[in-house]
């Protein structure tokens, strides 16, 4: 069923559906009613000289430089020219119609003053599988995300590049294949189109839906380290985090609790230390405060995907033209630096119930390096190794983009949100993530296989699928292949899926 686009009611579910599972879209009747409506307005004042940033001006340190009649005509075109500036690989392709979708939804509210034909050509390329390709960098999220939005701009010209069933050629090949007009660009068309943080906002969703189902394994993970190290279960009791009243705290304790649930370690068969450290006992504390920063995030993100990011903006019941900031990145850069760095703040903690792993001064009784020919093998050593290397990157990432700004445009634009830089980096804190917490789960596993008692109906699923991919280590072989196999196995949200299966959601 198509998700309708009004300008409200767009979720980050909505959007992975249209971005990654390529769910059709429609445009709301009242959204085509508002477009037109305020097209009109425009058009009339063009007609009577008003002067418009953008429409009958220059942009940026230009802005007071008013454009003739026939300037305008080919102002839009030579603007889009300018700023597809961008540089490096392409966006993945899930990114850049999540941009797409983000940037209809804004055209619904019908405050833009582009043509429909604009509009119904981005649903159309969404619909019929036309994705323009686009430089990854160049966007300092502030006017928006003008390189990257602007190589999407192209295609309106029938100029840029687009991949089309699984094919990289010209936008115009790719138009003519699907059947798609060119609507060209008019006075304010080619600027409707780049002038917000769509692509910055849409990669954030994307990446606040998998950071989501990253903390959940995290904490499926953290339950078959805990019953590896034979922790004790006191510090999950959900009576203990209502007290103190964290959301998320109280959320990752059920959620671990429930992946134990079933297993001889909560009937006091087996012994367990008074009180463990931290990294056994405060992980609720821990994943709960990154639960806590990504609803935050999301919150502020959906807002945006529904909000008028643009620039100007006209409002036709006021038959006014207001021109301001709402292309700013900043409202979605500074949570979503917030959640890249929980992110890593959990991988932290990964590491170290790794380490208590591994460690047999820690392990209440398991063999070093969880191997047992210590000294002929060296068992799961090195692994430690390839985690703590990618913990250090994420660390180096989670420096926040949000207050790197460097003036540009002549000091016009001096404070910019460097919003992709935020949105490129939590990529690779994310795929990181994937690589650290499957070491967990491979240890946790070859962990359990070392004790004999009855484990967690979530645990005993969760090493069930693991082993699946990876066999026990019996005697040492080359890991760099089980280690990307659990990377893969993590970023697939196959444990996940499986798990709650068994023992239901892990919310």
């Amino acid at each position: 069923m198509a998700i309708i686009l009004n300008g409200q009611g767009l979720t980050i579910e909505k959007l992975v559906s249209v971005a990654r599972h390529n769910e059709k879209v429609e445009l709301d009747n009242s959204s085509v009613d508002r477009i037109i409506t305020c097209r009109s307005m425009l058009e009339k004042k063009i007609e009577a000289r008003e002067i418009m940033y953008g429409v009958n001006t220059g942009i940026g340190e230009f802005s007071e430089i008013v454009l003739n009649d026939e300037q305008i005509k080919d102002f839009q075109k030579y603007l889009i020219y300018n700023h597809s500036a961008g540089i490096g690989n392409p966006v993945p392709i899930e990114f850049i119609r999540g941009a797409i979708t983000g940037r209809i939804n804004v055209h619904a509210h019908g405050n833009s003053g582009c043509r429909l034909e604009i509009t119904k050509t981005l649903i159309e390329m969404l619909n019929k599988g036309v994705t323009p390709v686009v430089c990854e960098k160049g966007s300092v999220g502030a006017c928006g995300d003008l390189a990257p939005m602007s190589q999407i701009a192209l295609l309106m010209m029938g100029e840029g590049e687009a991949y089309y069933k699984g094919e990289r050629m010209s936008g115009k090949s790719a138009f003519e294949k699907a059947g798609i007009p060119v609507p060209g660009l008019q006075a304010r068309d080619g600027l409707a189109v780049i002038n917000g943080s769509n692509l910055l906002t849409a990669m954030s969703a994307m990446h606040l839906y998998d950071f989501n189902r990253l903390l959940k394994q995290a904490e499926i993970a953290a339950a078959m380290t805990l019953e590896a190290l034979l922790a004790n279960m006191k510090p999950y009791d959900i009576r203990l985090h209502k007290m103190r009243g964290f959301t998320g705290a109280q959320r990752s304790a059920n959620s671990i609790k429930k992946c134990i649930e079933g297993s001889d370690l909560l009937t006091g068969k087996m012994k367990t230390r008074v009180q463990d450290a931290y990294s056994m006992r405060s992980t609720p504390q821990v994943i709960g405060a990154a639960h806590d920063a990504v609803a935050y995030a999301r919150s502020q993100v959906e807002i945006e995907l529904n909000g008028v990011g643009d620039n100007p903006i006209f409002i036709p019941e006021d038959n006014l033209t207001l021109t301001g900031a709402n292309f700013q990145g900043t409202p979605v850069s500074l949570p979503m630096d917030f959640s890249g760095a929980s992110i890593t703040m959990v991988c932290v903690l990964s590491e170290r119930r790794l380490n208590r792993l591994l460690n047999p001064a820690l392990s209440a009784g398991l063999p070093a390096f969880l191997t047992k020919g210590a000294g002929m093998f060296s068992g799961l050593m090195l692994s430690q190794y390839t985690a703590d290397t990618l913990l250090v990157e994420q660390r180096i990432l989670s420096n926040p983009a949000s207050i790197q700004s460097i003036p540009a445009a002549a000091d016009q634009e001096d404070f910019v949100s460097m919003g992709m830089n935020t949105a490129l980096k939590n990529s690779q804190i994310l795929d990181n993530a994937y690589g650290i917490l499957g070491i967990e789960f491979m240890a946790a596993a070859q962990a359990l296989d070392f004790r004999n008692f009855k484990n967690g109906d979530g645990v005993s699923a969760a090493k069930e699928v693991i082993r699946k991919y990876v066999d026990f280590l019996d005697i040492d072989r080359p890991l760099y292949s089980d280690h990307n196999k659990m990377k893969e196995l993590v970023k697939s949200c196959e444990i996940l899926d499986t798990v709650e299966k068994v023992v239901g959601s892990i919310e």
